[in-house]
């Protein structure tokens, strides 16, 4: 299959969306000013049934929705284009509403990002002790964008946003002057549309034994979903393949991170021939998600998918709740419902799927897990802890919130039995 690619500007050339509705058009045309759109042909073909559109879950997955943005920014977006208007004033607008929409939520850019000598390592996240984030600069877009995506700021045209490292021998200096950090993880973007040359070039020096402390390196990607071909039929899908082998046996824990929103996403032939191959490598696939309206707020999605993928040989791994972010109120589901439908999904799997952890939270002070609703001490309250930690004496601590039905995030919950702050707060 040919890999073209559609984005804000060319999309009406899809023959589909040429038949779409004009407000579905223009929704589209709008929303994609804001948020980074990116669309291509695989994803076109085989993923979207186009007789459901608009209520398909791929097509909600990567096209733009009118409710992604608030009804009055909306609006004076969609008068400025059918002005015609493409100078300063339309610019301007499209810079506020992205401000607007916490580009760089949890401390991205003000808590986790460390320092090489008095420079600091623009590319890299180090929130968690054990684990260092990898931003390669060749990896900073992906082969489409989910509509939910929390990393959108990298994808727009913001320098001081944009998060990524060129230099390999900065990536490497770190990791020799850090001995706590354990697993290095590559993101994005997305690192799987680099060339396997520029990505070797930053992992086969790892076996070197001044990096004998890196014992697991992880790559997060959507290419299972949205180019599956990377791994089977790409030019360099073997060379790919051959790296994840040598990593493997010179004894590396390789985890590819795969982020699957629904079950449609592992029905063609190409991706299990993908996951077959990956897997033969001695490389693990641990798949990942968060709780979306309009795609998989359903615990039968859930069960559904979480079986098939560990039929096919990959571990279950996380459900989170969707990011403070972006499209958020477009996506998110109360935490109650989201806790809800994560205890009816992992009824209805064995033990084998009851590897996914969740729903989670990735706030500034940790990955807070929502293990419920309760009442104690005759106060209904929300259990929650700590899967992981900026402070590692916070994780696995439990503790208790005021029940709010509606909430949907961390920063929206209050302490419970009457305390003024929760424990991390001080």
């Amino acid at each position: 299959m040919p890999f073209r690619v559609y984005h804000g500007r060319n999309f009406e050339q899809i023959p589909q969306v040429a038949r779409l509705p004009e407000d579905l058009r223009l929704a589209i045309r709008v929303v994609a000013e804001v948020l980074p759109f990116r669309v291509n042909q695989y994803v076109v073909d085989r993923l979207i049934d186009w007789d459901s559109v608009p209520d398909d879950p791929m097509y909600q997955l990567v096209f733009p929705q009118e409710g992604m943005l608030p009804p009055d920014r909306f609006a004076q977006l969609a008068d400025l284009l059918r002005a015609g208007s493409e100078g300063e004033a339309l610019e301007r607008l499209v810079r506020e509403i992205r401000c607007e929409l916490n580009p760089h939520p949890a401390g991205q850019t003000t808590k986790n990002v460390p320092r090489v000598g008095n420079e600091r390592l623009w590319g890299c996240q180090h929130k968690y002790r054990e684990t260092l984030l990898f931003f390669p600069a060749a990896g900073q877009t992906c082969h489409s964008y989910c509509s939910f995506c929390f990393r959108w700021a990298q994808f727009v045209d913001h320098g001081t946003w944009k998060m990524a490292v060129r230099e390999v021998a900065t990536l490497h200096e770190y990791l020799q002057a850090h001995l706590e950090i354990t697993d290095l993880l590559v993101t994005g973007g997305d690192p799987m549309v680099m060339k396997t040359a520029r990505l070797e070039a930053y992992l086969r020096p790892l076996v070197a034994p001044e990096f004998d402390h890196v014992q697991t390196i992880r790559i997060g990607t959507k290419a299972l979903t949205f180019w599956p071909y990377r791994f089977v039929t790409d030019p360099d899908a073997d060379e790919l393949l051959e790296l994840f082998s040598f990593l493997v046996e010179r004894g590396k824990h390789v985890a590819v991170m795969a982020h699957f929103e629904h079950g449609r996403e592992l029905e063609n032939e190409i991706v299990a021939e993908a996951v077959r191959r990956i897997l033969d490598t001695g490389a693990v696939i641990r798949t990942q998600a968060p709780v979306l309206r309009h795609i998989n707020d359903d615990p039968d999605v859930w069960a559904s998918m979480w079986n098939r993928q560990v039929r096919m040989g990959m571990v279950p791994y996380y459900m989170f709740v969707e990011r403070d972010t972006g499209a958020r109120n477009y996506f998110e589901v109360p935490l109650e419902r989201t806790w809800k439908i994560y205890r009816e999904a992992i009824r209805q799997v064995s033990g084998l799927a009851r590897t996914a952890r969740g729903p989670s939270m990735s706030t500034d002070p940790g990955k807070v897990e929502v293990q419920g609703v309760a009442e104690v001490e005759g106060e209904r309250v929300f259990v929650l802890r700590f899967i992981q930690a900026r402070n590692p004496d916070w994780v696995q601590r439990p503790f208790f919130a005021e029940y709010d039905p509606e909430a949907t995030w961390l920063d929206q919950l209050r302490p419970a039995f009457g305390a003024e702050r929760f424990f991390f707060d001080e």
